[in-house]
């Protein structure tokens, strides 16, 4: 299912696409019979059999669905408190949780006549995945990258060559993915006639948002029963996701968001420390604003210009966040917390050399918050992470960093 019948997705977002206070739509007027075709579309297609069949067929063919929910024996036992489990994203086929939404979007384009998918990407996850989907789905594929990324991630740029796609390099600003986000929309303005934006998170305008909270839902869903099963009818005590769009931890938190008794965790990244342009934390130190369509939270400048961002981990460097995600924090359903660049790192090594598993940095946040959480707790309790990416694209950048230090 592309979509949960919880209570609160049944509520959120409302005809207007507003999370409460967040959300609408913010683009260009010209853009809007675009997003009223596309919402119409979904509205239609999100409950009709043969799409849904045809999705979970490539969910299990394509992308290896379902992902196992692991417990993390050793690096529990270290920490000596809650059990720590983790929801493995990172087995999806490409790598990421990114793929649930993308071959949602690519089903999407093809449900709907469009010939192509345009995407920005920050640390390559979602680029490869749209990749993959497009071309599983037939369809041209485009994809905009910062600069510094490009450099950064240039495996996962190999790996979208190969399937196909056109990388586009955005040299401009920060050169990160805010100014990847830009660039792809600027593309999509010029190609929505023919071309459907396959928008990297839970951001942007409505349908957007919506949408790829309820692609990503599988992921709750199965996570929901699968810990039940694991221990006896038993709910987590803590669900803990790393948030920059949302689209990972709403996809976690779709299982558990009308369970009051689960704590909901969300891990933003710290950086290099609180100053201004050391961090991207935006629920942390943003205000209300709005960014690439939608009514949210960002960390502004003075004059509202978006803000300098910094994290290590190139799909967390954002300046804004998800309409939901931002109602959400706000609302206090979800608590926020931070990880900082370095405690990023020493969590990545420590669960490759305790478990074997080699987490992505931006899923290491969520790992050394955790890690923390569970040391305060006890042992009765768990703790389940949405283990988001696996880490084959930051081990070189990591170990180079680790010599050099």
């Amino acid at each position: 299912m592309p979509h949960s019948t919880s209570t609160h997705t049944s509520r959120f977002p409302d005809a207007d696409g507003y999370f409460g206070d967040f959300g609408g739509n913010h683009w260009p007027a010209h853009l809007a019979p675009a997003l009223r075709e596309l919402t119409t579309a979904y509205e239609e297609l999100r409950s009709e059999p043969e799409f849904l069949h045809e999705l979970d067929t490539v969910r299990r063919g394509l992308q290896g669905r379902p992902t196992p929910v692991h417990h993390l024996e050793n690096l529990s036992s270290q920490v000596g408190g809650a059990q720590i489990l983790v929801k493995r994203e990172d087995l999806n086929h490409t790598g990421a949780h990114k793929i649930n939404h993308c071959v949602g979007f690519a089903l999407l384009a093809r449900k709907t006549g469009k010939r192509k998918l345009i995407a920005e990407t920050g640390a390559g996850q979602h680029g490869v995945a749209l990749a993959s989907a497009a071309a599983r789905f037939g369809l041209d594929c485009e994809v905009h990258i910062g600069a510094a990324d490009f450099e950064k991630v240039n495996a996962n740029v190999g790996l979208m060559r190969l399937l196909g796609a056109r990388v586009v390099p955005v040299a401009a600003g920060q050169s990160t993915l805010k100014e990847a986000s830009d660039s792809a929309l600027d593309a999509y303005s010029e190609q929505h006639d023919h071309a459907l934006y396959a928008i990297g998170s839970a951001i942007g305008p409505h349908p957007f948002p919506m949408i790829v909270r309820d692609f990503q839902s599988v992921v709750g869903q199965e996570a929901r029963a699968q810990v039940l099963s694991l221990t006896g009818g038993t709910l987590p005590d803590h669900v803990v996701a790393c948030v920059a769009g949302g689209s990972n931890a709403l996809g976690l938190y779709a299982g558990f968001l009308d369970d009051p008794e689960v704590a909901l965790h969300a891990v933003e990244p710290l950086g290099r420390g609180a100053d201004p342009g050391q961090h991207a934390a935006t629920l942390t130190f943003g205000r209300p604003g709005t960014l690439h369509g939608a009514s949210s939270v960002v960390l502004q400048e003075a004059g509202g210009r978006p803000a300098a961002v910094l994290s290590i981990a190139s799909g967390l460097a954002y300046p804004g966040i998800g309409p939901e995600m931002a109602m959400l924090g706000r609302s206090g359903r979800v608590s926020v917390g931070t990880a900082s660049d370095d405690e990023a790192v020493a969590t990545f090594l420590r669960v490759a050399r305790s478990e074997g598993i080699i987490p992505a940095l931006e899923s290491s946040h969520a790992l050394a918050y955790a890690i923390r959480l569970a040391a305060s707790r006890p042992p009765t309790e768990r703790v389940l992470v949405n283990l988001s990416g696996r880490g084959d694209k930051d081990a070189g950048f990591v170990l180079a960093r680790e010599e050099l230090s």
